[in-house]
C-alpha cells in the first residue's frame, strides 16, 4: 500500500506522523497534502533506517546532493565519503549519479549507511551495462531498462529520475529548430539518441504503465526528470522545455490515478526576471506537483563559483513555489566534485532554502535567525555556534582569527558595536 492509497483511504501512516511532528504541521494537513499529490515523502521500506522527509506545499524546502561515480573516476568508496559529507552539512537527500565502477555496490553501501531518502537515474547503470556488453548506449533494449529499474527499486532506492517526457515529436521539432546548447541532460540526450537511432516512441513514455505498476509496488517516488531543461540562458523558457513540461502534466495526472507519488524536475540556467514564471507554469501545467529543481543558475559565467550562482536562483524559486532543491557544487561544468565541494554545495543551498522559508512564513524559520541576532547582542559565542548553519566552519573560523578567544571579535577588537553600545546605555541606565 502506497503512501498515496492510504492517504486517500484517510489512514495517516507513520511517515506521516514523522513528518508532521519534523515540520510543526498537523498530522491531517499532510495526509491531505499526500492525497491530493501536492506532497510527497519519497520512502522505500527495503532502505533501512530510513527517516522520513516530506517534499511539497508547506515543507520546509529540502536540498539534495548528488553523489556517484564516473568513468574517469569509478571507485566507490570515495562517494562513500561524500555521502557523509553531506549528511554533515545537512542535505535531505542523496541521488546515486554513478556512471562508473561497481554501481550496484556503491548503491547498496549508501542505502545501508544513509539515513535520507535515496534517488538515482535508471537509465544510467542500464547503459553502463549495454556498453559493457560490446552494444552503444543507444542500442539499449527497452527490457533492459526497466530490469534495472525493478532491480532499483527491490533494492531499496525511494525515488528515481526518468526522462518520460523526451517523446518522439519533441526530439524531432528539437532537431529542426535546434537550440544553442541542444540538450544538457545526460539522461534525456541518452534517451533522445536512442529514439533517433530506433526511430521509436521513447519505452518510458509508451510503456509508461509498465513502470507506474514497479512504483507502486514497491511505493518508489517518480521524479519526472527534464531532459529538455535549459543548459544556458539563451535556451530558458523556449518552447521544446515548455512542451516537455505539458507532457509532464499529463504524466502527473497519471501517476496519481495509480496511486504512485510523483513530482516534476525542472531547469536549469534561468535569467533571474524568468524563474518566478517557471516555477507558476510548472505548477499550473503540472497540477501542482512537488518542483524539484537544479539551482536554477542565474548566470553562465561563474565557473568555480556556480553554487553562488544555483544559490541565488535557489532562493527566488523556492520563493515562488519550488519545494526542492538540488545543489550545485563549485566543481559543476567542470569536474567531478571533491567531498569539500560537496559540502560547499549543500551549505550554499541551504543557506538559499532558509532564506525562501523565511519569505514563505515557514514554521520555526525565522525564529532561529531572532535567536541568532539575540545572541550576536549578548556576545553569546557558543550559542551563535550552535545556531549556524555550518557551526563547524564557523567555530573554525572563530579560532583561527581570533587566538585568544575574546568577547569580540577580531575585526573590530576594542571597536566592537555591540560592545560600545552596550556598555554605553549600562551607564547611562546606572546614572553614571
Amino acid at each position: 500500500m502506497t503512501q498515496v492509497l492510504n492517504a486517500r483511504r484517510g489512514k495517516i501512516t507513520d511517515q506521516m506522523w514523522s513528518v508532521s511532528r519534523q515540520e510543526g504541521i498537523p498530522a491531517e494537513t499532510i495526509r491531505e497534502g499526500i492525497a491530493q499529490g501536492l506532497i510527497v515523502i519519497p520512502f522505500n521500506k527495503a532502505h533501512p533506517g530510513l527517516k522520513p522527509c516530506g517534499i511539497g506545499l508547506g515543507m520546509s524546502t529540502k536540498v539534495n546532493a548528488n553523489l556517484g561515480t564516473s568513468s574517469v573516476f569509478p571507485e566507490w568508496t570515495h562517494e562513500v565519503e561524500k555521502m557523509e559529507a553531506a549528511l554533515s552539512a545537512g542535505a535531505d537527500a542523496v541521488m546515486d549519479l554513478s556512471t562508473g565502477g561497481e554501481i550496484p555496490s556503491c548503491r547498496q553501501h549508501l542505502l545501508e549507511n544513509c539515513p535520507v531518502p535515496i534517488g538515482t537515474v535508471p537509465i544510467y547503470e542500464a547503459a553502463v551495462r549495454t556498453r559493457s556488453q560490446g552494444q552503444l548506449v543507444v542500442e539499449m533494449e527497452p527490457d533492459e531498462l526497466f530490469r534495472v529499474i525493478e532491480e532499483q527499486a527491490a533494492a531499496g532506492v525511494d525515488f528515481i529520475t526518468v526522462h518520460c517526457g523526451v517523446t518522439r515529436s519533441i526530439v524531432e521539432k528539437l532537431r529542426h529548430q535546434p537550440r544553442l546548447m541542444g540538450i544538457v541532460s545526460r539522461g534525456g540526450a541518452m534517451m533522445a539518441g536512442w529514439i533517433l537511432h530506433r526511430q521509436q516512441e521513447n519505452p518510458l513514455y509508451a510503456q509508461y504503465d509498465r513502470l507506474l505498476e514497479i512504483c507502486k509496488l514497491y511505493d518508489v517516488t517518480l521524479s519526472l526528470g527534464d531532459g529538455m531543461r535549459p543548459g544556458c540562458l539563451a535556451d530558458a523558457t523556449d518552447r521544446v522545455q515548455l512542451e516537455e513540461l505539458m507532457i509532464l502534466g499529463d504524466l502527473v495526472r497519471l501517476a496519481r490515478e495509480a496511486g504512485v507519488q510523483v513530482m516534476v524536475e525542472g531547469p536549469g540556467h534561468v535569467p533571474f526576471d524568468q524563474i518566478e514564471a517557471n516555477v507558476k507554469l510548472q505548477k499550473r501545467l503540472c497540477h501542482g506537483a512537488p518542483f524539484y529543481v537544479l539551482g536554477p543558475l542565474v548566470t553562465d559565467i561563474a565557473a568555480g563559483y556556480d553554487h553562488i550562482a544555483s544559490a541565488i536562483g535557489g532562493t527566488l524559486a523556492a520563493i515562488a513555489g519550488a519545494d526542492f532543491l538540488c545543489y550545485v557544487t563549485p566543481s559543476e561544468h567542470l569536474g567531478l566534485p571533491t567531498a569539500a565541494d560537496v559540502r560547499d554545495g549543500v551549505i550554499a543551498s541551504r543557506i538559499a532554502a532558509h532564506a525562501a522559508d523565511i519569505v514563505k512564513g515557514l514554521p520555526g524559520a525565522l525564529a532561529r535567525d531572532l535567536a541568532m541576532a539575540e545572541a550576536r547582542r549578548d556576545l553569546d559565542w557558543d550559542k551563535q555556534m550552535t545556531l549556524a548553519l555550518d557551526p563547524a566552519r564557523a567555530r573554525q573560523i572563530r579560532q583561527e582569527r581570533n587566538p585568544m578567544l575574546q568577547d569580540v571579535c577580531s575585526m573590530c577588537g576594542e571597536f566592537c558595536a555591540i560592545d560600545l553600545v552596550s556598555r554605553c546605555f549600562s551607564k547611562a541606565g546606572s546614572g553614571e
